[in-house]
């Protein structure tokens, strides 16, 4: 059965602002030799991309929230911002935050819902989104709807912060994050309830690897419905091993970073 989320009450502009969208071609998951590396992917409705603000470059200026709007883009909404000045950008949503409300980026903003401060400022339990992994380089963790991080601990100049995925990694405590929790959370209830729904998206659908020809998948060929025969585990389309086995690089650099890996089928704290 289909479910959606209910933007009635919560989206309050239709149109995107014009000045901060332009259009882009759809890659289909093709590189630039136009071979499929994500598959799955394609069609789908064209879409305008927004200019979403993650640099937060414009410190200790009030802005003003003037509208939440839906973005196809991404899990989260989003929203007009007009500073002091009249320049206007787009952000992200967190909860709680409506039409009227004004946020500021600034060391000694009040910890409210969509203010953002250094990560030092922030005392421990906040929650936080939007956080940048090196100072002055943009938000990169914690984007998608109705996620949130949490302070965990203030050590020597850096702050551990437990993430979504249960990881718990150090920052330098200069970074900036923003207050609260995305905007969104119903995103992960939605039921798209008919494979059409995923086509809209540009979600193409996902064959199984037994379905195929040998010289398709490993999995493949054989008469009738057939196992994966004397390998040692189930493979992917590459060859490669699947399914509980670790991908993430050894020599890493963020592994320094890391004080409790996240935990998933295999503890792997």
């Amino acid at each position: 059965m289909m479910s959606v989320v209910t933007y009635k009450g919560v989206i309050t502009a239709t149109e995107p602002h014009k000045a901060l969208t332009f259009g882009r071609a759809k890659k289909a998951g093709r590189n630039n030799r136009g071979i499929i590396t994500v598959p799955h992917q394609g069609g789908g409705n064209k879409n305008l991309y927004r200019m979403v603000d993650f640099k937060f470059d414009k410190k200790n200026i009030p802005a003003k929230v003037e509208t939440v709007e839906y973005d196809p883009n991404r899990t989260a909404f989003i929203a007009l911002v007009v500073y002091r000045d009249g320049e206007r950008r787009y952000i992200l949503v967190p909860q709680d935050v409506k039409v009227g409300d004004v946020i500021t980026v600034s060391a000694e903003a009040p910890l409210k819902p969509g203010n953002r401060l250094p990560l030092r400022n922030i005392p421990v339990g906040t929650f936080v989104y939007n956080i940048e992994l090196k100072p002055d380089g943009g938000a990169k963790l914690v984007r998608s709807a109705g996620t949130f991080a949490q302070v965990a601990a203030h050590d020597n100049g850096r702050v551990q912060l437990r993430l979504p995925s249960t990881e718990v990694r150090t920052v330098i405590d200069t970074c900036y994050a923003s207050i609260g929790s995305v905007s969104n959370a119903e995103h992960q209830l939605a039921n798209r309830g008919k494979a059409g729904k995923s086509r809209w998206l540009g979600i193409r659908p996902t064959v199984r690897g037994s379905a195929m020809n040998p010289v398709d998948h490993p999995h493949g060929g054989g008469e009738g419905r057939q196992g994966i025969g004397l390998r040692r585990g189930p493979k992917t389309r590459h060859g490669k091993q699947a399914y509980g086995v670790r991908t993430r690089t050894p020599k890493k650099y963020s592994n320094v970073s890391i004080v409790t890996r996240r935990k998933g089928k295999r503890n792997q704290s």
